[in-house]
């Protein structure tokens, strides 16, 4: 019988034990600037892993750290390592989705928290009556291309699990909260330390 427990399956994975890049906090401008800092200092060979601890944030900002780990991964072959610990809620569900679910961790008791993106906005209408559509139609565009992005993050994020599309968008309205077991077990991330 193979032990399980968490303490030996950390030992399974020594390479999570000290992450490279260290990111807590909103996900904003100085996670970025905190993110692209450490990714330089970091060593320049072998896997590189990055973890983070997030209540969420901008989802473009972690679109934009995502990306930074594709192309390095794209261009050096690099492996890249994800760790979640304790939150991993929404923007930084969507920092997640830039690792292939193979290479995605997360500690004891972590949960990841997926939803919806959110807008608020006020639309004022003042000007010729010939002009007002145009407003209107401006915002409807950048409502409709915001869902196309969310839909690119969501297809990301269950990319290669058990969890399909439709179950996802599904549970996103209301906040699908997800704890790590359950994770593991939808082949969201590949194990627990």
């Amino acid at each position: 019988m193979t032990d399980t427990s968490p303490a030996s399956n950390a030992r399974n994975y020594p390479l999570l034990a000290a992450p490279h890049i260290h990111l807590h906090g909103p996900v904003d401008d100085a996670m970025y600037d905190t993110f692209k800092s450490q990714l330089v200092a970091a060593p320049t060979e072998g896997p590189l892993v990055v973890s983070i601890t997030t209540l969420g944030g901008d989802p473009e900002v972690a679109r934009a750290m995502g990306d930074n780990i594709r192309l390095l991964r794209e261009y050096t072959g690099r492996e890249t390592l994800f760790l979640g610990k304790v939150a991993v809620y929404s923007a930084g569900a969507t920092f997640m989705s830039a690792f292939p679910v193979d290479s995605r961790f997360l500690t004891r008791n972590s949960r990841i928290m997926i939803h919806e993106r959110q807008m608020q906005s006020t639309i004022e209408l003042n000007g010729p009556l010939n002009t007002l559509s145009y407003t209107l139609k401006a915002k409807l565009h950048e409502i409709e291309d915001s869902i196309n992005i969310q839909e690119e993050g969501f297809r990301a994020i269950v990319e290669g699990s058990k969890v399909s599309l439709e179950d996802l968008k599904k549970k996103a309205p209301s906040n699908w909260y997800i704890e790590a077991e359950e994770a593991r077990d939808l082949g969201l991330i590949l194990d627990i330390i």
